[in-house]
């Protein structure tokens, strides 16, 4: 027994020191209502008070696009990245004017643009409902039996909390399942673009710079959140510091990171390395191909698939620079070795691996399940065989009609009261769709189709109709009037009357597919999800046995706190500064002699000597940030802005499985650098008198 509980003592110091964040780095994406405070007093000698938090929290922002940003005014005035607005630029542009390309500036309220489907997010409450969620799985239950019951359990909680508060309510899942929150949202729907710059500034250098350093974006836009048809009315909006970031000073970042894997066994690990990514990339890169080539034909073709090729691009290096990380053997070898002491500990406390020591091989189990599986979910429920605006539509109208039939509670979860709102919203979007790119992407994605399953699949013969994908694809395109948002409401409130007797064809291709994708997707959530969740969830509770409560959970597209000091680092024995000014863009366009995608636009060029040359531009952080952070804040101690998060450098793409602060960085744009900008290049006088206040 003495030996035994030594052991385990040894294996308890080991891994707690692998599960806590070491005191020497600024790792965690952490939780509002669990943030470091003994890390950040220990090592910075700064304690945020529940206010300073409370402030944080509820002047951040997210967006429906996929970003983050900030209220920076008290009237409605919100600051996030163009690459996180440039979805709602492009749905407001013209083949006259290209908003991406032009920028815009309203100088009057009067002027500025209400976006057609853009939704604001303000985190106000947080509750912790885990005890709720786990008491409907009941001992005994099968996988299928406890994934019902959960779902359940979520949607009615989200149905009671937006009866009872009026406020959006999404039940967040933690820790791979090891918790459950309850988060509530101030929801903004009337959103007005006030400002964004061109996007030759704001993307300035391209997909070649793109997740590099130094850099020299001005990636900014402003909106503003409306009620009631007037500027909404912000108590809690971030003061800004005109000096900005300096050297050494400790900053914070209030964001949204989309979603990490931290906490994977290293088995399910293995399988993003040899399953999924290799998957999501050869998708990635055939869009790319596919939507260069289209925009290639003309000026008018290159800015209707302008947003979409970005963000094609964007994900495919993201996903290069992450996989790389799967790759390394010296990251894959820490996870082995994180998880071989947690794995020790766990055997060497009898209560432990009774309670836990099968959770791995459990995992094991589901992952078996998803190779089975995993392409046939990504072709037919996640639409990498239908990539069209219209197929997606039609088949949320099919759904939708289905779903409606059942009790909330039983219901697809996207489909339940609690978030009817959000859906609809985007279904009976305004934003254009064009019928010729329509065209292009539904046949290469229907060609993919056919070469994973195959031309001899039954349901691929059926879904082509004896014609080719690029005939199909042209047929189902023409045909449709889904383009049509009243054509829209008609089918949507004509409820499953309307579904049976449509002759719509994209809404039989729908009808064709969602058997099967449904009958994935429930493979999926019981087989894989449901039996991981309870399996992390013994593996939460063991760490939190083992190290306490102490450990951030993985990243998932809700409010987090981040924070680390504007710092440099070294790369190939250069030391690369803590910040650009604005100076070193021209310099930068100058030595690729201006050619695009180092061409700064005409406006600025004109003003050049009009610009403070050493206003500092970007700056760089060892903040812990992730893909969702774009358009996040940045702040200093007093809880002004100092900046705002737009990428990251190439070495923090593995930040996904692992954190390091070597020399990963969070990159962002300074400040002085905006004001200077907006002053002396745009001569936006309003908005800089109006920023802060």
């Amino acid at each position: 027994m003495k030996h035994r509980f030594s052991r385990f003592l040894l294996a308890m110091t080991f891994v707690t020191t692998a599960l806590i964040p070491a005191a020497s780095a600024d790792e965690g994406m952490w939780l509002f209502n669990d943030p470091p405070r003994t890390l950040l007093k220990e090592r910075y000698g700064f304690e945020p008070s529940d206010a300073w938090l409370a402030h944080l929290q509820r002047a951040s922002v997210r967006f429906n696009s996929g970003g983050s940003g900030s209220f920076v005014s008290s009237a409605g005035l919100v600051m996030t990245n163009h690459h996180v607005g440039a979805d709602a630029l492009q749905k407001l542009s013209t083949e006259e004017h290209d908003l991406l390309a032009e920028g815009f500036h309203a100088r009057t309220h009067a002027e500025e643009k209400k976006c057609v489907d853009l939704e604001l997010n303000v985190l106000v409450e947080i509750a912790d409902v885990t005890d709720q969620v786990n008491a409907a799985v009941k001992p005994g239950m099968s996988a299928a039996d406890a994934f019902a019951a959960r779902r359940a359990a979520m949607s009615t909680i989200e149905k009671d909390s937006l009866d009872k508060t009026g406020l959006r309510s999404d039940v967040v899942t933690l820790y791979q399942g090891g918790r459950y929150h309850l988060y509530r949202f101030k929801k903004y729907t009337d959103v007005r673009l006030v400002f964004a710059p061109e996007q030759d500034v704001a993307f300035f250098g391209g997909d070649p710079d793109n997740f590099e350093y130094p850099r020299y974006d001005l990636d900014i836009t402003f909106f503003r959140a409306y009620e009631d048809g007037r500027p909404a009315k912000i108590e809690h909006f971030l003061k800004w510091s005109q000096a900005g970031a300096k050297e050494g000073e400790l900053t914070f970042v209030s964001g949204h990171p989309g979603r990490t894997n931290r906490l994977n066994t290293v088995a399910h690990l293995e399988f993003l390395r040899d399953v999924t990514y290799p998957w999501t990339l050869q998708v990635l890169r055939r869009r790319e191909v596919l939507l260069s080539t289209y925009s290639e034909r003309s000026i008018e073709n290159a800015r209707r698939a302008k947003d979409d090729l970005f963000g094609v691009a964007n994900g495919r290096k993201a996903r290069i620079g992450g996989l790389d990380g799967l790759q390394d053997p010296a990251i894959m070898g820490k996870k082995r070795a994180e998880e071989r002491a947690l794995r020790d500990a766990v055997a060497a406390n009898p209560k432990l691996a009774e309670e836990a020591g099968s959770a791995w091989e459990e995992i094991d189990k589901t992952l078996a399940v998803n190779r089975e599986i995993s392409r046939d979910h990504a072709l037919l429920e996640r639409g990498h065989a239908f990539y069209s605006r219209l197929f997606t539509i039609a088949r949320t109208l099919v759904r939708l009609a289905e779903e409606n039939e059942k009790p909330n509670a039983e219901r697809l979860h996207e489909y339940a009261d609690a978030g009817r709102d959000s859906l609809e919203q985007d279904l009976f979007s305004e934003a254009p769709i064009y019928a010729d790119l329509e065209t292009v992407t539904l046949g290469d994605s229907l060609s993919l189709l056919m070469e994973a399953r195959g031309a001899d699949d039954e349901l691929v013969q059926k879904v082509l109709a004896g014609k080719s994908p690029k005939e199909r694809a042209a047929q189902l395109v023409a045909g449709s009037k889904l383009a049509d948002v009243a054509v829209r409401k008609k089918v949507a409130e004509g409820g499953k009357k309307a579904i049976e007797a449509a002759d719509d064809p994209m809404i039989l291709l729908a009808k064709l597919v969602d058997p099967a994708a449904r009958a994935v997707r429930k493979r999926l959530e019981e087989e894989v999800e449901e039996p991981q969740r309870q399996a992390y969830a013994k593996i939460t509770n063991a760490k939190f046995a083992i190290a306490g409560t102490s450990v951030y959970p993985d990243a998932t597209f809700t409010l987090r706190l981040a924070f680390g000091p504007v710092k440099g680092y070294e790369e190939g024995g250069k030391a690369i500064p803590a910040w650009t000014t604005i100076g070193g863009a021209f310099e930068h366009a100058a030595a690729h002699n201006h050619q695009p995608p180092f061409k700064l636009p005409k406006r600025w060029m004109e003003r050049k000597d009009k610009l403070k040359l050493d206003t500092p531009f970007n700056f760089v952080s060892t903040a812990d940030i992730i893909g969702g952070n774009s358009g996040s804040p940045v702040v200093n101690r007093e809880g002004e802005v100092v900046g705002i998060i737009f990428d990251g450098n190439i070495q923090s793409l593995v930040l996904d499985f692992v954190y390091s602060d070597k020399v990963a960085r969070a990159v962002s744009v300074h400040s002085a650098g905006i004001i200077e900008s907006l002053k002396s290049v745009y001569d936006a006088k309003e908005l800089v008198g109006e920023i802060g206040r």
